[in-house]
């Protein structure tokens, strides 16, 4: 690898910049891809690029020209912000450790959020709002607000919408979520910053349960993560919650 190359690579990495180094098995050139951006330009290496990237493997694919590439995916850590230290946080929290996230729990009510509740878990204790900034969410990043609390989501929510992380989830009936978006749309948020919100949060499995409702969260955050679709297209119904 040209020195070069290996540099711009490793400023990359240092920003979690989602960059995909693409090798030509043939003459050995490398290039480096950023299929996650908006000026990617649709060609077919890059196309393949954005499909490594997602499925978060690296490998050999062949081109039509017959081109052979070897693509290197260079992804930042999975990362979920949990916002309010309430019981279905806990499942949530260990599920998504399971399934690879680097996870942390904002709350600055210290008897929820304790260790002894969310053993292995970073803890943050902040007002939301800042808590967010601390986290610094990026394109690899997951938000769950839970507390039900307007007083602790908004400002988070507030934070979170103007960031890029791929999901925003927010606990709470139709009715509930219909309140926040007013909320939101007063604070100068427009249709397409709320169509970002998957409100009631979760997969509609029938889910009662703070288990239960945890599965559905992390099976609907591994759906926007494996299958984006552009923002303002359709969203699963949710887990509702008064």
């Amino acid at each position: 690898m040209k020195n070069a190359l290996l540099e711009q690579l490793l400023a990359d990495r240092a920003v979690k910049r989602q960059v995909v180094l693409a090798t030509d098995l043939d003459s050995g050139a490398g290039q480096l891809l950023y299929p996650a951006e908006p000026t990617a330009a649709d060609e077919p290496m890059m196309a393949a690029a954005r499909r490594a990237m997602r499925a978060d493997k690296s490998g050999i694919v062949e081109l039509e020209s017959g081109r052979k590439v070897f693509l290197h995916v260079y992804n930042p850590p999975l990362r979920m912000l949990i916002v309010g230290a309430v019981h279905i946080a806990q499942p949530l929290s260990q599920m998504a450790v399971l399934a690879g996230y680097d996870v942390a729990i904002v709350d600055p009510r210290r008897e929820f959020a304790t260790p002894d509740r969310f053993p292995g878990v970073s803890l943050i204790d902040a007002w939301p709002d800042d808590g967010v900034d601390a986290f610094a969410p990026d394109r690899r990043t997951a938000i769950v607000t839970l507390t039900h609390d307007p007083k602790l989501d908004d400002p988070a929510l507030i934070k979170v919408l103007r960031s890029d992380a791929f999901y925003i989830g927010c606990l709470g009936s139709n009715r509930t979520h219909a309140k926040r978006v007013e909320r939101l749309t007063a604070e100068g948020f427009g249709e397409a910053d709320l169509d970002r919100l998957r409100a009631p949060v979760g997969l509609d499995i029938g889910a009662k349960s703070p288990a239960e409702i945890a599965i559905s969260v992390m099976g609907q955050i591994t759906e926007a993560l494996r299958r984006p679709v552009p923002r303002g297209d359709g969203v699963a119904a949710g887990v509702a919650a008064e």
